[in-house]
């Protein structure tokens, strides 16, 4: 059974902030079980948007075709827009999702627009800073937790400057990889360590060969 990941998308959303995580569950290797995961965008419309970066892309469906059943998880991108309200209604589609007990996963700009609709007065969080998130009016701050991301039940919010921290939440979330795949990939693409490709490569060879028999 195919298991599904909407990303949302719309004009200026920032790319490098999801491209870990989109790339990787898109991408079988070291995955528990390949073949399982893919990404579909999601627009406020059908028509096509302009990420941050210039990308041009067509999102695969409109907003109010997006149901949690159908969906293993949201994932919101920052974008400059999250301040003046026009994102609102992914922040509905968001709360829909959190009622149904479907995880969303919010980084940057994002979590300005959860924080302004209360979705983060009850929940552990994180953000790009705790004063950013005061001028959204919320009533959450002392939930706000100084790290790079944090997950509170079904709720994700990653700093924009972590993507990496980001995606390591999301496949922990999902449950994409064994946790000791988890942590040799977060070593290489995290930490920069080449002993994390190494325990990748053997991991593949042992499940290859392992095949084989």
């Amino acid at each position: 059974m195919i298991k599904t990941v909407h990303m949302a998308v719309f004009d200026t959303f920032a790319d490098w902030e999801v491209g870990h995580a989109t790339a990787h569950i898109n991408k079988t290797l070291w995955q528990l079980e390949p073949g399982t995961w893919q990404v579909r965008t999601v627009g406020l419309t059908r028509d096509a948007v302009t990420s941050m970066g210039g990308m041009r892309v067509v999102p695969d469906i409109a907003l109010d075709e997006l149901s949690p059943q159908e969906s293993a998880m949201l994932i919101l991108p920052g974008a400059d827009t999250w301040e003046s309200g026009v994102l609102a209604p992914f922040v509905e589609k968001a709360r829909e999702f959190l009622a149904a007990g479907v995880p969303v996963a919010a980084i940057c700009g994002a979590t300005f627009g959860l924080a302004s609709a209360g979705l983060l007065d009850a929940r552990k969080h994180t953000s790009n800073a705790a004063e950013y998130l005061v001028y959204s009016g919320y009533s959450g701050a002392d939930n706000f937790v100084c790290e790079p991301a944090v997950t509170d039940g079904e709720l994700i919010t990653a700093t924009g400057t972590k993507p990496v921290e980001f995606a390591r939440a999301i496949f922990a979330r999902l449950g994409i990889y064994e946790p000791h795949v988890l942590d040799a990939w977060y070593r290489l693409y995290g930490e920069n360590d080449p002993a994390g490709f190494f325990a990748l490569a053997e991991y593949e060879e042992q499940r290859s060969a392992a095949a084989a028999q």
